[in-house]
């Protein structure tokens, strides 16, 4: 950091700087520029895209290499998260759909992946991609506001295809106008589920946001530190991460499944 010539500022801003690219004006932007409406976060979609890959990958190799008779050790574990997952959604969701299985695999896996890239040396990547030509790069998507909301918006699209598809345009719209004072009150109940449908995305969100975002500026914060204190402070705080990030991978899917279950309750 001092050899570059940054600031302990300069030096956290830049950390924290997502590479965008403006799709109106067909470049990319600097740091300080904000940008219209619709700018990508380049390296957030980039390491989320490689990440779900990642995660196809090595799961179809357990899946292609699975044998009854002496099961590797990638066939074991990948089984034991499959088990896990399958007795998660038993335990929460109380409808019938073959589909909620994988979703809560794929939503655990995906963000564990999304929060683990958090505990790579946060200088790694970044002077990588400066070596190449690339002046910002996160590879924290979870620390992306951009990315747990869009997630949770894709939750929020299920919830109401489900919600439709059980119970009906006619069941549905009896549940939102009349519950939970009754008939008289349909406004104050419209009010209310449209309070409770918004919190939904928006707490899935900003909680696995905040979290990774908290997570991701102490280790920044670590790296200023002299070198001999990185060890100290550093790898406490890893192991310590370490859990945050698997319990918001775990909540993020088991409010999933809580959500789609309710989603699927026809009354």
């Amino acid at each position: 950091m001092s050899e570059s010539g940054h600031s302990a500022t300069e030096y956290i801003i830049h950390h924290l700087t997502n590479l965008r690219f403006d799709l109106t004006q067909m470049r990319f932007l600097s740091g300080s520029e904000v940008g219209g409406f619709w700018v990508l976060n380049v390296d957030t979609l980039l390491v989320s895209a490689l990440l779900g890959a990642l995660f196809l990958w090595v799961f179809r190799i357990a899946a292609r290499s699975a044998t009854s008779d002496t099961p590797g050790h990638w066939q074991n574990f990948c089984e034991m998260m499959v088990e896990f997952v399958d007795s998660q959604v038993k335990d929460s969701f109380h409808g019938r759909n073959p589909v909620i299985a994988p979703l809560a695999l794929t939503i655990f896996v995906w963000v564990f992946l999304w929060n683990f890239m958090d505990l790579i040396p946060v200088d790694l990547f970044p002077e990588i991609a400066a070596a190449l030509g690339v002046p910002y790069m996160r590879v924290v998507p979870s620390a992306d506001l951009s990315a747990p909301f869009g997630l949770a918006l894709s939750v929020l699209v299920l919830i109401y295809y489900y919600s439709f598809k059980v119970k009906g345009f006619k069941g549905f719209s009896m549940e939102v106008l009349t519950k939970p004072f009754g008939k008289w009150l349909m406004p104050f109940n419209l009010m209310l589920r449209i309070v409770e449908d918004l919190a939904k995305p928006i707490s899935l969100a900003l909680r696995l946001f905040g979290n990774l975002y908290a997570g991701e500026l102490i280790f920044v914060l670590i790296a200023l530190l002299p070198w001999w204190l990185h060890f100290t402070l550093g790898w406490p705080w890893a192991v310590f991460h370490l859990l945050i990030i698997t319990l918001q991978a775990f909540i993020f899917m088991v409010l999933t499944i809580i959500y789609l279950s309710m989603a699927h309750e026809d009354h």
